[in-house]
């Protein structure tokens, strides 16, 4: 990827973040990147085409987080795959979405139809997490990857309005007391 189309994406995520989708313009987008707008349609031929991108980016950094860290957890605890994840997925709170999800903000602000394109990405990235919570533990019944999920979805959810320190540690004894 080239180091203009990554700048764009950094920056358009961390706008689409803090302000969200409609209300961030390309023109925003450009200024703060400090590139220019011939350049940006250069990789994207439409706003939706640059969230598409953003959200995919996002998509792959936080997989690729949860599948690092619970990787590593495996190596020093004898912890389950589930409560891995948790604590993986508290990481990325730690670190990266103290203001909820970047996914259900976008399917908040495109979901009037329902098959839109951003909307089907949405519902796409929390079916490959279930998938991804299911392929960890496969005596898992659906019910209890559901469970995680709404874990790993409240706590996202609350860290926007609690502090992200006491949702963390609240998530992981929950995750630990749940799965074990």
């Amino acid at each position: 990827m080239s180091k203009k189309k990554e700048d764009l994406l950094h920056t358009s995520e961390i706008l689409f973040y803090d302000h969200g989708f409609h209300s961030i313009g390309l023109k925003k987008i450009v200024t703060e990147s400090g590139i220019a707008m011939m350049t940006l349609y250069n990789h994207f031929a439409s706003k939706e085409e640059l969230i598409m991108n953003v959200l995919q980016r996002r998509e792959d950094r936080y997989m690729d987080h949860l599948n690092f860290f619970t990787n590593l957890l495996d190596e020093g605890t004898s912890h389950s795959a589930f409560v891995r994840i948790a604590v993986a997925h508290c990481r990325w709170l730690n670190d990266y979405a103290s203001k909820g999800c970047l996914f259900l903000r976008a399917k908040e602000e495109y979901g009037a139809t329902s098959d839109h394109p951003i909307v089907v990405k949405v519902n796409e990235h929390k079916y490959r997490l279930k998938q991804f919570i299911q392929s960890s533990d496969t005596s898992r019944s659906p019910e209890e990857v559901i469970s995680l999920c709404l874990l790993l979805e409240g706590a996202t959810a609350l860290s926007e309005s609690e502090n992200t320190d006491t949702v963390v540690q609240q998530t992981i004894k929950m995750a630990e007391r749940l799965f074990g």
